[in-house]
């Protein structure tokens, strides 16, 4: 993103410039994003011995063996946060997944965490079954030191200060517990905050483990949950949804300072709305058809947005016909007599059904296709619900994966969510607005790249993730990649460095000795005394950022403990923000087994 002080921006639009997904099936956003795009499912059909839950359960002839996995959802490396193995071991698998998906968002961003400026808001949303299912802790007649970190690890209000506290943010820090509509009630708070200027840059998401895990479901009529363990949107044979966990989050900025910032955009939040059911004449927990209207209608409102410029629908699709029936009813209410075509689909045909996190599955799927302008496929959707009669609306079942041109000219997405106790949320997302131009990347200048990690195999790690992110996309410029490593990563012990004139040094840089070892510089020219550079506030300062020799001597002080300030080396610059593979992470596997 550019600079572009001549253009005005809407006041009430919030970038999305970072994200970090775990779902089932993938560990990463592009994972996540390949699945859909290919049409994948990741649900799975259990073994009997993999299911810990009593023996007449499994064998009830109802019980279906499918669920959405979450690799990795007892494992975390608390090493980075200063967090103590026992504090590891009583934190709620969800407190763990969210303080490192908080830190990837805010990494993919492009922001150390030591060098935010203002305050950070943090909205998630968790179930508050996890922590009793995962262990509740005794009841004590005092709450000495040892009563209170147990409080504060296993509560599931505490899952946002945590976060906060952890990563060493300040700000606002709320947890929600909306039932299904979490994200969006997390996403719909930290926008009001940010427009009203109480936060600076805010971390929205949620959190959602099963336990126990994996695990599958017991099937009955007309409820929510599958009969055979896939989630048909739409479909006429659709029975519900599979249970799945995972964890999605937001970094959130002002547009008009995102842009001002030189911040990577993914996405722009127009409107956010949130309601509730209330007393209504549908049975308590499926959608009232003109609550979710109203709902759907507001949020479009907030942001100035005409249902005919809204192309992608994500619904919150259970694939219940029932349920699925009442949604279309109630979005095609809320658009109106439109002339134009909308794309509607349902994540959860992928990756079954998130609980709280089930809106964030929507939301990072709508975020993905506004981003690479492409629409994913709705799967296990082969014969439409005639009930539903889609040829009256606007909507027009995705089935394949196709290139997003939209008629209106402009790329929007809405997605639903819904959460039993009458909760509704819809948000309405934007692409980004389109960069200006930038002048061409000076030819031959050295330039700066640094890494960090807490111990040279992560070193080793992050260096050859660089490597294949720098293959992989040849259209990222050096000057972006050195300023968001100089200046958005924390820095750590073991560290790394080199001065490069352009991609292919780095790449090369970055492939010498890659197998580990002790962190070195590549220089460009021979070192000079570190001691003999200026020293100011903030450590070390480069008086002559484009000097090879001072680059070199500064990367060698850098490489061997000094504190630098980077700021300097790109003052002036047009660089940008770009995502950058986050911290390799350790993971090992924490678990509560008695208190």
């Amino acid at each position: 993103m550019s600079e572009s002080p001549e253009q005005d921006y809407d006041p009430g639009d919030v970038a999305v410039i970072g994200i970090s997904c775990k779902a089932p099936g993938a560990r990463t956003k592009e994972q996540f994003w390949d699945n859909l795009v290919h049409g994948r499912e990741s649900v799975r059909f259990l073994e009997k011995d993999e299911i810990k839950v009593d023996e007449t359960l499994i064998n009830n002839p109802y019980y279906v063996r499918a669920c959405g996995t979450l690799d990795g959802y007892d494992a975390f490396d608390p090493s980075v946060f200063g967090i103590s193995d026992r504090m590891a071991a009583a934190m709620t698998p969800e407190n763990r997944l969210f303080v490192e998906s908080a830190w990837e968002a805010l990494e993919d961003g492009g922001y150390d965490p030591d060098r935010v400026p203002g305050e950070m808001g943090i909205y998630g949303a968790n179930n508050p079954q996890t922590a009793a299912l995962y262990g509740t802790p005794p009841d004590r007649v005092s709450v000495g030191p040892e009563a209170i970190e147990h409080g504060l690890a296993w509560s599931p209000d505490t899952m946002t200060s945590n976060a906060l506290y952890y990563i060493g943010l300040t700000g606002e820090a709320v947890t929600v517990t909306t039932a299904c509509a979490g994200f969006h009630y997390a996403v719909h708070l930290a926008c009001q905050s940010l427009l009203l200027g109480q936060t600076d840059m805010a971390i929205a998401g949620g959190a959602m483990v099963r336990l126990p895990h994996p695990r599958g479901h017991l099937w009955e009529e007309g409820r929510i949950l599958s009969r055979d363990g896939h989630c048909r949107p739409f479909d006429a044979a659709g029975t519900g949804a599979a249970l799945s966990s995972g964890v999605v989050t937001m970094l959130l900025k002002p547009l008009a300072q995102a842009v001002a910032d030189r911040d990577h955009v993914y996405a722009v939040v127009k409107g956010s709305a949130i309601n509730n059911n209330g007393v209504s004449a549908m049975a308590y927990g499926l959608a009232q058809p003109e609550r979710l209207s109203a709902c759907i209608a507001a949020a479009m409102q907030v942001g100035g947005v005409t249902p005919e410029t809204v192309s992608m629908y994500e619904a919150n699709g259970l694939g219940l016909p029932i349920t699925d029936q009442l949604e279309v009813h109630a979005v095609n209410m809320a658009f109106g007599k439109q002339t134009g075509t909308c794309s509607i689909g349902g994540v959860k045909g992928n990756v079954g059904h998130g609980g709280v996190v089930a809106g964030g599955f929507g939301a990072m799927k709508a975020t993905m296709a506004l981003y690479h302008r492409t629409l994913a496929p709705t799967i296990n959707l082969t014969e439409p619900d005639p009930e539903i009669d889609f040829p009256s609306t606007p909507f027009v079942p995705q089935l394949e994966s196709a290139d997003w041109e939209p008629e209106a000219g402009i790329r929007r997405a809405g997605i639903t969510a819904i959460g039993g106790g009458g909760y509704n949320g819809h948000l309405v997302l934007e692409e980004a607005p389109a960069l200006a131009e930038r002048a061409p990347e000076a030819v031959g200048r050295p330039r700066l790249a640094t890494l960090s990690a807490l111990d040279d195999e992560a070193l080793a790690r992050q260096r050859a993730r660089l490597r294949d992110r720098l293959l992989a996309d040849p259209g990222l410029r050096l000057d972006d990649v050195c300023f968001s490593l100089n200046l958005g990563r924390r820095t750590m012990d073991r560290r790394w460095a080199a001065v490069v004139r352009s991609r292919e040094e780095l790449i090369e840089a970055l492939s010498a000795d890659s197998a580990g070892g002790p962190a070195v510089t590549t220089a460009a020219a021979p070192r000079v005394d570190a001691d003999a550079l200026p020293q100011g506030d903030q450590g070390i300062v480069p008086a002559a950022p484009d000097d090879d020799r001072a680059l070199s001597a500064l990367a060698a002080a850098w490489v061997n403990g000094r504190r630098v300030d980077f700021r300097p080396l790109h003052k002036g610059e047009a660089s940008h923000r770009v995502p950058l593979p986050t911290y390799p992470f350790r993971p090992r596997r924490f678990w509560r087994t008695e208190w």
